[in-house]
């Protein structure tokens, strides 16, 4: 396993021309993954992935698989979905307190931004599921 990659295990689930499905299989070596804190992988659950089918590849529905992606990818995650609306958070509720004296009027308003950041996240999947690309090694 390189470095600057982050690999699972995986079961082919379903394969069409357009997505090959794969089951993650999570083991025990994700405990010692130095990786195990950026990919959310844990040991109870399992995860479905659709990646992009390569034609010329012959895989079949049961096959085991590794599944990678680049640790850039995960430290990406990682931002999206807990650093930047961290700082949002933050931000808001420290600029509010010029405005709101109650502090639960604060509270709310900070996490309403909250939500209106993960809104528009929401609103970019599509984008994301682009540059979030899973591939099989």
């Amino acid at each position: 396993m390189k470095k600057n990659e982050i690999q699972h295990t995986g079961e082919i689930i379903d394969i069409t021309p357009d997505f090959t499905t794969v089951k993650i299989i999570a083991s025990s070596a994700c405990s010692g993954c130095h990786a195990k804190s950026l990919c959310g992988m844990s040991e109870d659950q399992e995860k479905i992935i659709m990646l992009p089918t390569d034609p010329y590849t012959t895989y079949n529905v049961g096959d085991q698989v590794q599944v990678a992606t680049k640790m850039s990818m995960g430290m990406k995650a990682v931002w999206i979905s807990y650093v930047i609306p961290l700082m949002v958070l933050m931000i808001l509720i420290l600029s509010l307190s010029a405005v709101f004296e109650k502090e639960y009027l604060r509270g709310l308003v900070a996490i309403a931004g909250v939500c209106v950041y993960y809104f528009i996240v929401w609103l970019f999947r599509g984008k994301l599921n682009n540059e979030f690309v899973f591939y099989i090694k």
